[in-house]
């Protein structure tokens, strides 16, 4: 890795603000209507959308460094309606609940464009809809499938492009078929969030920073600096919430890594096209994510070191120079014309894996706990529709409002059970992404239209098979 490659910093969408200045933290025991343990997006969505619909409500939102310091400001700017969990939840619950989960977060979308625009905020919103690349033969015939099962679910406007419609959308490298969805949007992470943060603050919610919370019991939020009160405690933590007090196998906290170029010239784009600035995957067993910035470089992310024992976390998002290589090289695979191209930030943050990996919201009206999460990557707009879905579920809970569409989506009360302890997890997640990457290479070095067999073996030990 370069020596001029910024590593962490918590995210390259720091780069050009820096870190917002901090806000005060918790200054001794309180009380509160409503507390929300996370800055991030569903912490502050769910304070929004509260106080939007009672302003009277005394909402606190704690968040242990600063609004935007976990997921919410790392990701890869991707908006889109992909949900966690879908595909279980026809299953369990049937596919009409699932078509309508679905509708939901296709709705979604366009609810967070909406609302950043009505409060001001910019975040270099560009809806250009999410374009899914295949590379190998056996990447096609996932696509399609993929492609016949969105239809499935009343998906709407949705296009399969061959290899040359491809090319004349995004030229990349051995490219032999796309799909297209429009429910998708670039975003700048970090502009949402602390543009978010600010009109929470401004509806009167009270946002404390640099405060840890250690301990969630029925009514207590238990921190360093005190004790808050409140009827509902909502868990807004997504990856760090194995560092809460009994949450440590709740959720895995998945890692997931970044790397940003430095702005490529206009011929580099005429070279490999992208004028769509559709956000970009791939149909990769070890998937990749990335996006075409405002300020124009490349965002392109995937799985570094995938999981580090005992649920740790990063500081700060530095990143092994191993794992900045090896999507450096994914880019220059993609990109062969970008071979020149410096990588200018790496950083890596963590997601939240349910062991069912199907994303969750809760409220338990016999305590006042309540949570949502474990999106598994596909926060950015996940994260809306769960904070829709908690206030409605406490506005239920306290006679405020009846039962809504949301209150009815089939992921409301679902049940998880726990990940394995140490070390099994450890061995499972390392081993289960060892075996998709070699599925990946497999694929392309004997490339044939079935699947590899490593990477179904590798689904089921994940749980997804």
């Amino acid at each position: 890795m370069s020596s001029s490659v910024v590593n962490g910093g918590v995210s390259f969408w720091y780069a050009q603000d820096g870190f917002p200045t901090p806000r005060e933290p918790l200054s001794g025991d309180t009380d509160a209507d409503v507390v929300i343990v996370g800055g991030g997006y569903t912490g502050l969505w769910t304070a929004y959308y509260l106080k939007k619909a009672a302003p009277f409500l005394r909402v606190v939102v704690l968040e242990q460094k600063f609004c935007g310091y976990g997921a919410s400001g790392r990701n890869g700017g991707w908006l889109y309606n992909g949900i966690a969990g879908r595909d279980r939840y026809a299953k369990l619950r049937g596919k009409d609940a699932a078509v309508r989960l679905q509708r939901a977060m296709d709705d979604t979308v366009d609810e967070v464009i909406r609302a950043a625009g009505a409060e001001g905020i910019d975040a270099d919103v560009h809806k250009g809809g999410v374009l899914t690349v295949a590379r190998t033969p056996a990447q096609l015939t996932r696509l399609k499938a993929e492609h016949e099962h969105e239809l499935s679910y009343g998906g709407k406007g949705l296009e399969l492009y061959g290899a040359r419609e491809t090319a004349a959308r995004v030229r990349v490298s051995d490219a032999v078929g796309s799909s297209w969805t429009p429910h998708g949007a670039r975003i700048h992470p970090v502009k949402l969030v602390t543009g978010l943060a600010a009109a929470v603050e401004a509806l009167g919610v009270i946002l404390h920073e640099s405060t840890p919370v250690t301990e969630i019991r029925p009514r207590h939020a238990v921190t360093p600096y005190g004790t808050v009160r409140a009827s509902y405690i909502l868990r807004c933590t997504e990856g760090f919430t194995a560092s809460l007090k009994g949450q440590r196998r709740t959720w895995l906290p998945m890692n997931s890594s970044m790397i940003a170029t430095e702005p490529l010239t206009e011929e580099q784009w005429e070279a490999i096209g992208w004028a769509g600035r559709e956000t970009l995957g791939d149909m990769a067993h070890a998937y990749m994510y990335a996006q075409r910035t405002a300020d124009g470089r490349i965002a392109l992310g995937g799985r570094g070191v995938p999981y580090r024992f005992g649920s740790r976390t990063d500081n700060d998002g530095r990143t092994q120079a191993a794992t900045v290589e090896a999507l450096r090289e994914i880019l220059v695979q993609m990109f062969p014309a970008l071979a020149p191209v410096r990588v200018a930030h790496a950083w890596s943050g963590v997601l939240g894996v349910p062991r069912d990996w199907c994303a969750t919201v809760t409220l338990d009206r016999s305590t006042g706990l309540g949570w949502a999460g474990g999106y598994v990557g596909s926060g950015v707009a996940t994260a809306n529709l769960a904070a829709r879905t908690l206030r409605d579920l406490v506005q239920q809970d306290s006679g405020q409002g009846g039962r809504t569409d949301l209150t009815e989506l089939p992921w409301v009360g679902h049940k998880v059970r726990k990940w394995e302890p140490e070390p099994l997890r450890w061995l499972g997640v390392q081993g289960m992404y060892a075996t998709y990457r070699a599925a990946d290479r497999r694929e392309f070095t004997a490339p044939g239209a079935r699947s590899s067999l490593l990477a179904r073996a590798a689904d089921r030990v994940a749980g997804r098979g």
